[in-house]
């Protein structure tokens, strides 16, 4: 139930809060800061960077997948020792 004494207590809180904002400093941007120059790697470099990358990828996924083949085997060992108790 609201009365009018919860509506003056937010319209003046509202007003204070206006009061504030429209008198509160004003900060300035910071300046943006200076673009850093890379000098780009040499196109056999990066060739060889993503071949490296490529091949550690592949390694990690075929290792992923045999720890999936093996959680998937012991959890169907688990289900059939406890089917079969």
């Amino acid at each position: 139930m609201r009365t009018p004494m919860n509506k003056s207590l937010l319209l003046a809180s509202l007003i204070a809060a206006a009061a504030l904002t429209a008198c509160g400093k004003k900060e300035e941007p910071a300046p943006a800061p200076a673009p850093v120059v890379v000098a780009p790697a040499p196109m056999a470099d990066a060739a060889s960077a993503v071949n490296a990358a490529a091949s550690s990828a592949a390694d990690a996924a075929s290792s992923a997948a045999t720890a999936v083949d093996a959680a998937a085997s012991a959890a169907a060992g688990a289900a059939a020792a406890a089917a079969s108790k």
